[in-house]
Formats: C-alpha cells, sequence, structure tokens
C-alpha cells in the first residue's frame, strides 16, 4: 500500500546510487546476493539469541541491496542496451523469498515455545500471499501487461494492503521487539491473507 508512495522519493536516489556503483563494476547479481548474505546475517543474529536490534543493521542493509540491484541493472542496460537480462530478476524474487522465510525461522530457533506457532503461521501466510503474486505475474506476463506503478521490473507487480515497505517496517519492529514476535506476528500474517484474497478477487476479474 505504501510503496506507491515510497518509490516517487526514493528511487531518483537509488538510480544516482546505481549509476555510480554500476560504473565502478558492482554487477546487479553481486548485489542481489550481497543483500541476501546480509539478510542472513540478521537471520542468524536472531536465531541465536542475540539482542534483536543487533539484527537491525544488516536487515536495512540488506533491503537497501534489494534495491540497489534493480537501480544497476537499469544503468548497466541504459548504458549497454542489450544487456538486459531476465535471470537478475529471477536471482532477485528467489533470494527475497529466502530472506522472508529465514526471518520467522530465526524467531522459532531463537524461542521455539513461545514463537514456534506464530512463525510457522506467518510463513504459511507469505507462502499463499507470494503463490498468488507469482501466479498473477505469470499470467500478466502470458497477456502482455505492462505496469511501472511500483518501479521497472522484471515480474508485473501488483498492488496490495501489504507491500515491501510495510513488510520492511514489520521486520525492523521485530528486531527491535524480539519478545514480541508472536504478538505481531499474528495480525501481520492476518493482513497477508487479507492481500491474497484481494489479489485473488483481482485475478478473478482480470483473467476471467
Amino acid at each position: 500500500m505504501l510503496d506507491g508512495v515510497m518509490r516517487p522519493l526514493i528511487d531518483p536516489v537509488l538510480g544516482r546510487w546505481g549509476q555510480k556503483l554500476a560504473k565502478s563494476g558492482w554487477s546487479a547479481d553481486g548485489m542481489t546476493l550481497l543483500g541476501l548474505a546480509l539478510g542472513l546475517v540478521s537471520a542468524a543474529v536472531i536465531a541465536v539469541g542475540l539482542p534483536g536490534w543487533l539484527a537491525l543493521v544488516p536487515l536495512l542493509a540488506s533491503r537497501l541491496a534489494d534495491g540497489l540491484d534493480g537501480a544497476i541493472a537499469r544503468a548497466i542496460f541504459l548504458s549497454e542496451p542489450g544487456t538486459r537480462s531476465d535471470f537478475g530478476g529471477y536471482l532477485d524474487i528467489v533470494c527475497d523469498f529466502l530472506f522472508y522465510g529465514a526471518l520467522p525461522l530465526a524467531f522459532a530457533l531463537r524461542l521455539p515455545d513461545a514463537n514456534a506457532v506464530a512463525a510457522a503461521f506467518l510463513l504459511l501466510s507469505f507462502y499463499v500471499n507470494g503463490a498468488s503474486f507469482l501466479g498473477y505475474a505469470v499470467l500478466a506476463e502470458k497477456r502482455g501487461m505492462q505496469t511501472a506503478a511500483r518501479g521497472a521490473k522484471s515480474l508485473y507487480f501488483t498492488s496490495g494492503l501489504l507491500e515491501g515497505t510495510e513488510t520492511i517496517l514489520f521486520l525492523s519492529a521485530l528486531c527491535l521487539w524480539p519478545d514480541a514476535f508472536a504478538l505481531l506476528s499474528w495480525p501481520f500474517g492476518s493482513l497477508c491473507f487479507v492481500t491474497t484474497v484481494s489479489r485473488v478477487l483481482m485475478a478473478r476479474r482480470v483473467f476471467r
């Protein structure tokens, strides 16, 4: 929901940094993998029981890298037309799903008795929401649909109640208040299901 507000603010900044990083030799795939590594470091900090706020810095750095990889790819494409690769978008979504799955698992490992059920519910909501997102993207590609409402993407991005901005805020809150994991996860997971239902209804209207 907030991505539409945030994109006009952050995309110009990411674009400038993407150009600088591309000129210095960074590849988009390399930035994607760096973002994943930072995200897994954040999850490891949580899992071993260290103070949650220590996980916040690598988490935010991971999400910054997740935004910069696309900016680098666009900068390289503009300077070298014909270098665009669909693999970068594929790698990005796989790494994103791994990252978003690692955080709930980390909290379950941190305090199994208190967090395991809530983590399982959160993972289920991520799984179903991701399926609705990717399924819509596949059918949109099949029909030649395009959108730039959430910036230039390799996949067709649909809007929803919960998007990237809300998820980053949620994960940041978990790092700051790790003991509130279950309390925060149940409502967030429920809103993920609301997002899924709204996307399914939109797909029913568009693809029938």
